[in-house]
């Protein structure tokens, strides 16, 4: 009788087991809440870079992006940065839009927030006309936002149309780089970005975009401006947007905010992401 008794688990003893296994549970269910929190929070980016640059241009705000558990793509245009090897005659506008649907539709991404910076808001505006049900949230930052019709000849700054029309009379199929920095750049930055720079493409200055409005109808836009850059055609973009109901923001930033402001951008992009 005395075996049996001793290893008959005491009322206790049971209440105990039953509070532990309780208790385990209790973390494992709440492990399993916070894990199903971070995924759902998880965000996607496609970043797109400017002209002369390539993805790179966007290692700041990525990182940033990224240690905070967000997917983060930073496609290069073809013929630049890391793509120079493929500048060609042959590339177009419709190139470079095509090389950013291709990315989403390659890694069916869904609910994007797209970014546009610079030259890169003429892509984008493209990209929104063939997958605009990819993207929750676009982002143009300090950049082009062309109407139906326009090439990028009708808005290049003179500098750049001269610089367009003297490639065209010469038979080149680019133009130098001349990327911008500021005074709030560090000179370690501005020294990356001289160097890494290469020239732009010019066929895709020569294009008239085609648009139906598409870029207006995603839910969450916005127009981010760097006032430390002046140039009469983002103002105009700026005030266009602020007028028709985008979200605006200003920042006491040179042209390239991802490099010289990466912070701040990001707080942004998660505040307008969907």
């Amino acid at each position: 009788m005395s075996g049996f008794s001793n290893n008959m688990p005491t009322r206790r003893g049971s209440l105990a087991s039953i509070a532990a296994m309780g208790a385990a549970a209790g973390l494992l269910s709440a492990s399993h809440s916070e894990s199903a929190a971070q995924t759902e929070t998880k965000k996607t980016f496609v970043l797109v870079h400017g002209a002369y640059g390539g993805g790179y241009v966007w290692k700041y705000v990525a990182a940033l992006l990224r240690a905070k558990g967000h997917l983060v793509y930073t496609p290069t245009l073809t013929g630049l940065g890391d793509r120079s090897h493929l500048m060609s005659k042959d590339i177009k506008l419709e190139t470079h839009i095509t090389d950013i649907v291709n990315l989403i539709k390659w890694e069916d991404l869904r609910n994007i927030t797209l970014v546009a910076h610079s030259y890169g808001g003429w892509p984008v505006s493209g990209v929104a006309e063939q997958v605009g049900d990819a993207i929750g949230s676009i982002v143009f930052l300090d950049a082009f936002m062309p109407a139906h019709g326009q090439k990028g000849l009708d808005l290049n700054s003179p500098q750049s149309r001269d610089a367009v029309l003297a490639a065209i009379k010469l038979g080149e199929v680019s133009r130098p780089p001349t990327p911008s920095t500021s005074k709030g750049m560090s000179e370690t930055d501005s020294k990356w970005l001289l160097a890494k720079a290469t020239p732009q493409p010019i066929g895709v200055s020569l294009d008239p975009i085609q648009l139906t409005g598409a870029r207006d109808r995603i839910a969450r836009k916005a127009f981010i401006r760097a006032r430390d850059f002046p140039n009469p055609n983002f103002d105009r973009f700026y005030d266009a947007c602020k007028a028709g109901g985008w979200t605006v923001f200003d920042v006491p930033s040179g042209h390239n905010v991802q490099v010289e402001m990466p912070e701040r951008l990001t707080d942004i992009l998660l505040t307008v992401a969907a």
